[in-house]
């Protein structure tokens, strides 16, 4: 029997990590995280489990950021009770990461189920619960970087410094195929940049038969900085922002953005560079992932300013109560407002952008990646309106943008990684990115002189027989989950942006030519047999109708 290697999640997207390898003497998962982005990617994650959680014997843990991580209570709550092997200080973010993403889906299920009475449907049923949570986290079983571990029958795995967030790793593992040798197989996770504050560059052996690595960054460079430099960028882009007189607000992650973010923001008080009227970390996660970073200091690199350094300061706070953040409303200029989540699709974030977006003196600073779909990505694009809880928000803020807080390693920080691993002697799988990133990153590898028929681009529930000499057989599965064609951008997406763009066209017209785009319309889907031909419209229009159309 050989090894099969199960693509469920990360497959031309850029979350849901979650691979399942099955060998002669069981299974496992790697990651089993949610799906976020546009509409289809999130309908994913409402879908049934692609295999059955009860043949898994254990799971591995890159690490806590909920698109690896996000989908565990699912499981628990589908009945699983097996292990989950991780870095201790991943449990320890994990205490906390779950049971706010459980609170969330059980929010939001509360806030459909309001919508569906008033249609006189079915109350709506969370994704999982707060129960389904706390029986995750009594099952986390915890290693040490570089000591390997035996999870399972067959099965040995190592974990190493990745470099992307406290306690990420990428994991080395060896399965016993029938023939009783060992396939080894490397898993990147998410693989940082060279430039962090808390911790040293990725590491990890060579030498596997599969290497499975992120393409988040495929093809993209960001500019070569030091923190020193990235610091100095920070410190324009706060004063520009509040020369201005409004607000900068900073959608970024709980975990590890805003500790960097925070710290970095602290120095340049402490050195006179900046001067804000008042530094908020909206998130109720905030104090709790700070204790998790205090707790595990000692992995750090040297830092220029201590935890108990920065949050003595009297303008920074942390918020944790709804009447709190509320109260960040009244607030019109000189603060710096930082919350979550990064791209801006949930959380109280979306309620800060709602209150700032609209005035011209307020700064928004996007400070990582923004996935297709996210509210991030559609203000990063150049949105006139967006939508948000339902309203249509006009934007007039300004719209500013720095890669160099990012988590991720970019294109050659990607390809130095790769190579430190090789050789690869049956392939190299790109995952986790769209597939331009992808595509980039293969042409790139290609060129080094790689053959092509090694390095695979996965789509969503492929799966491939792996055998250490190279891939037996690659196979598509009977039916996909979703439509390929809808991940990177789907059709509700682009309904929002045409209902947006008609909406403001049509304020922009004179009243006469209102009536005349309106009526081409009408036509044009009376030609594709959507409505019946309409009815003629008569003019001029009174000045009554006007109004009402316009409201």
């Amino acid at each position: 029997m050989t090894v099969t290697l199960h693509f469920h999640g990360a497959a031309g997207t850029v979350t849901g990590s979650c691979y399942r390898v099955v060998h002669p003497q069981g299974q496992f998962l790697v990651d089993c995280g949610l799906f976020q982005g546009n509409k289809s990617v999130r309908d994913l994650n409402l879908k049934p489990t692609p295999f059955n959680p009860q043949e898994i014997d254990f799971l591995l843990l890159t690490h806590a950021h909920i698109d690896h991580a996000g989908l565990l209570p699912k499981l628990y709550a589908e009945g699983w009770r097996g292990p989950m092997w991780m870095t201790e200080p991943t449990a320890g973010l994990l205490e906390y990461l779950l049971p706010d993403s459980a609170g969330i889906q059980e929010s939001e299920a509360e806030r459909e189920t309001k919508k569906r009475g008033r249609r006189g449907d079915e109350p709506a049923k969370p994704l999982y619960t707060m129960e389904d949570a706390t029986e995750a986290l009594l099952h986390r079983q915890t290693c040490n970087y570089g000591e390997w571990i035996n999870p399972g029958p067959g099965v040995r795995a190592r974990y190493w410094n990745a470099g992307h967030i406290i306690g990420s790793a990428s994991i080395e593992v060896e399965v016993m195929n029938g023939d009783g040798k060992p396939v080894r197989l490397m898993f990147s996770g998410d693989i940082g940049p060279d430039e962090k504050v808390f911790y040293n560059e990725p590491e990890g052996p060579s030498d596997f038969d599969y290497i499975l690595c992120e393409s988040t960054y495929g093809g993209r460079e960001r500019e070569d900085y030091t923190l020193v430099q990235r610091r100095e960028a920070l410190k324009t882009e706060i004063n520009l922002a509040m020369q201005k007189g409004g607000n900068l607000v900073i959608p970024a992650f709980a975990v590890e953005r805003s500790q960097e973010l925070l710290h970095d923001i602290g120095v340049l008080i402490r050195d006179g560079e900046i001067d804000p009227r008042l530094v908020v970390l909206d998130s109720p996660l905030a104090s709790k992932v700070t204790g998790v970073y205090r707790k595990y200091a000692k992995m750090f690199e040297d830092t220029e300013l201590t935890a108990d350094e920065l949050f003595n300061d009297p303008r920074f706070r942390i918020i944790e109560a709804v009447e709190d953040s509320k109260a960040l409303n009244a607030i019109k200029g000189g603060a710096i407002i930082m919350s979550a989540s990064g791209m801006a699709d949930a959380g109280r974030i979306k309620h800060h952008l709602r209150n700032n977006l609209i005035r011209s003196n307020a700064t928004v600073l996007f400070v990582g990646y923004q996935a297709p779909g996210t509210l991030g990505q559609i203000i990063l694009s150049g949105a006139k309106e967006v939508r948000i809880h339902g309203t249509l928000v006009p934007v007039r803020a300004t719209i500013r943008s720095m890669g160099n807080y990012s988590a991720h390693a970019d294109h050659s920080e990607l390809m130095e990684w790769i190579k430190e691993r090789l050789p690869a002697h049956g392939a190299i799988f790109l995952t986790h990115g769209e597939d331009e990133e992808r595509t980039a990153l293969r042409a790139a590898l290609m060129a080094t002189g790689l053959g092509g028929d090694q390095i695979v681009l996965p789509q969503l529930d492929d799966y491939f027989e792996l055998t250490a000499a190279g891939i037996a057989a690659a196979k598509a599965p009977a039916a996909r989950r979703v439509d390929l064609r809808q991940l990177p951008a789907d059709w509700h997406n682009a309904f929002s942006d045409f209902t947006i763009r008609l909406s403001q066209r049509l304020h922009d017209l004179p009243d006469t030519e209102k009536l005349a785009l309106m009526t081409s319309l009408q036509r044009k889907l009376s030609e594709l047999g959507a409505a019946p031909s309409p009815a003629p419209v008569p003019t001029p229009v009174t000045p009554v109708e006007t109004q009402a159309f316009d409201e």
